[in-house]
């Protein structure tokens, strides 16, 4: 009875154990499940923001792909916090310098006379809170359009007075300073017919107040833009902080899971080893070769039992586990696949970023990188290296006398004429306005010239015709060779001088800095 007794009760612990290993087992499940869901939540979070944080997030999504290296992700999650706190750090900076820029504009505004009175106190209490720092982007958005509605009743104003401003040189200057300073701006799509319209009106005979109203158009187009990515990127850090703190959560409760998982197993295996010892004392102290043979055939019996309990426990934990790792590989395999084509985009947009929207040559942050590239070119091969600068003669010209938009096609024609007059080494970039620089790796100093002749002349041979008027456009270019211990910094301030020089001496020609 006593050895029915201990059977009854090695029965229940095993039942309980198997129970409780049953709901640890489906808990572990849940728990992993709850994982690959945050996992995925926090990739499509993080497509493209930042590439050093997308590769941090892959290795961290390939470690978790195995539950055995779960203890060793938890290092990973601390540096992807780090990353959060840098760019936490640089949104703050942005918005200093966003304070910092309305506070230059509102100075702006008070240098107004017209302003009427009650704008003007409630203009010196914004420039009091101003002096407060902003947290959030918030913050930041109520004070744009508090400040385009002093634009707006200044304007208001101006309009209630009747009297038509006068037309000044430093309008048409404005004009033409703002003209230019939209075709280097990327917009919207949802943007661009507007801003169309307003080149179009900057082209013809400017007023005043449609110069004004064009200022304020652009200043608000532009100030959206700025907040809507200001926007994105703060929900975009609070999301992912959120995340990162739900991931780690559930990590550390899977672990702890698995802990305690194997612990139950350990105490499993210590009460079969105890049956076993039952066993053997049965067999020292039982003297009766049929009751020997009787309670060590129950107990075997019973550690049999046991054993097939484990083991079919065993196999439903591993068949689980098993089903679980494949799903996870194959959600971690869409994920990677997704991301891959995120990055592809991001590369994409990239590459776009580097040129200029008007002539789609490469813009000045891609020369920048062409000059480093070369440079070190230079210093491993020691071969000739030039930077030259061109820049179209009277262009202002053609702006006021044929419009804008006939300037943006001139520039347009004369970016792809440069662009084919030089080799597949060569480069040409848009540097600003009418200005473009080229650099001319391994041409010597006796060929030089006549490149640079042939550039000049193709450019003058374009047969352009504005208002059926034929006109000859020149270039006027200015190069210089990069010298044994010179940056080439200073090569292209010695070609930009060169450039000048040109630019006085009746222009249409190439000068070469010796």
């Amino acid at each position: 009875m006593a050895s029915t007794s201990q059977l009854s009760l090695l029965k229940q612990k095993l039942h309980s154990a198997k129970v409780a290993l049953d709901e640890m087992t489906e808990g572990n499940n849940e728990k992993l499940h709850t994982l690959l869901q945050f996992i995925g939540h926090l990739s499509l979070a993080c497509k493209g923001q930042n590439l050093e944080l997308d590769n941090k997030l892959a290795k961290l999504r390939h470690q978790l792909s195995n539950a055995d290296n779960v203890e060793e992700s938890l290092p990973e999650l601390v540096e992807v916090e780090q990353l959060l706190k840098q760019q936490y750090n640089h949104v703050m900076v942005q918005l200093e310098d966003s304070r910092a820029s309305l506070s230059r504009v509102i100075r702006q505004i008070q240098r107004v006379e017209s302003v009427p009175d009650k704008v003007k106190k409630e203009i010196n209490y914004y420039k009091k809170d101003l002096a407060k720092p902003f947290h959030t982007f918030w913050d930041y958005i109520p004070k744009v359009e508090q400040l385009v509605g002093f634009y707006e009743s200044i304007l208001q104003e101006q309009l209630a007075q009747g009297d038509k401003l006068v037309v000044l040189p430093k309008h048409r200057q404005l004009a033409h300073e703002l003209a230019h300073m939209i075709s280097e701006v990327e917009f919207r799509k949802d943007q661009r017919d507007q801003v169309l319209v307003i080149k179009e009106t900057l082209s013809n005979e400017i007023e005043v107040d449609s110069l004004i109203d064009s200022y304020q158009v652009i200043l608000s187009l532009l100030l959206d833009n700025i907040a809507r990515e200001k926007s994105a990127s703060q929900e975009f850090l609070f999301a992912l902080n959120d995340a990162l703190s739900a991931v780690r959560e559930v990590v550390t409760d899977s672990y702890n899971n698995t802990q305690r998982s194997f612990q139950l197993k350990k105490q499993l295996n210590r009460e079969i080893n105890s049956r076993v010892d039952d066993v053997g004392e049965a067999i020292i102290d039982i003297d009766d070769i049929h009751s020997l043979k009787s309670q060590v055939t129950e107990h075997l019996a019973s550690i049999r039992t046991a054993l097939g309990r484990k083991e079919a426990l065993e196999e439903r934990e591993q068949t689980l586990l098993r089903k679980s790792m494949e799903t996870m590989r194959k959600e971690l395999n869409d994920l990677s696949k997704e991301a891959n084509t995120y990055k592809e985009r991001l590369f994409e947009q990239q590459k776009l970023n580097l040129l200029d929207s008007l002539t789609q040559l490469p813009n000045r942050a891609a020369l920048e990188e062409r000059m480093d590239q070369e440079f070190r070119n230079f210093q491993r091969q020691k071969l000739p290296l030039w930077v030259a600068v061109a820049d179209i003669d009277h262009f202002k010209t053609i702006n006021d006398s044929f419009g804008h938009s006939t300037g943006d096609k001139t520039l347009q024609v004369i970016a792809m004429a440069l662009k084919n007059s030089l080799r597949d080494t060569e480069f040409v970039a848009r540097y600003g306005g009418e200005e473009f620089v080229l650099i001319i790796p391994d041409v010597n100093a006796e060929d030089i010239d006549h490149l640079l002749n042939r550039v000049r002349e193709k450019v003058k041979s374009i047969p352009f015709k504005f208002k059926n008027q034929r006109i000859t456009v020149t270039v006027s270019i200015g190069a210089a060779q990069i010298l044994e211990n010179e940056l080439i910094n200073e090569t292209f301030e010695r070609a930009d001088a060169a450039l000048y020089r040109a630019k006085h001496e009746s222009r249409d020609r190439v000068i070469i800095d010796v």
